[in-house]
C-alpha cells in the first residue's frame, strides 16, 4: 500500500491527462473548472486504496477513480 501523497498525485497526473475540451463548450467547460478547483480527492484516493486490499495495482482503478471525482462534484 501506498502513502496518500502517492495515490493523490498519481490521480491528479491521470485527471489532467484525460481533461478534454468538447462541445457543448456550455456543458464541459464547467465540469473541467470544478475538477481543477483542486481539494484532497480523498474519494477517488479511497477508491484506488480499495484496488489494492483485493491485489489489484491501483492504476487500474485510475478511470473509476475519475467517475467517483466527477459524480461527487456533479
Amino acid at each position: 500500500m501506498h502513502s496518500i501523497t502517492v495515490y493523490q498525485e498519481q490521480f491528479i497526473t491521470y485527471l489532467e491527462s484525460q481533461i478534454i475540451l468538447k462541445e457543448p463548450k456550455n456543458l464541459y467547460e464547467p465540469i473541467d473548472y470544478i475538477l481543477r478547483l483542486g481539494g484532497k480527492r480523498m474519494r477517488p484516493v479511497l477508491t484506488l486504496m480499495a484496488t489494492e486490499v483485493f491485489d489489484v495495482n491501483f492504476k487500474k482503478a485510475l478511470p473509476a477513480a475519475t467517475a467517483v471525482e466527477v459524480f461527487h462534484n456533479f
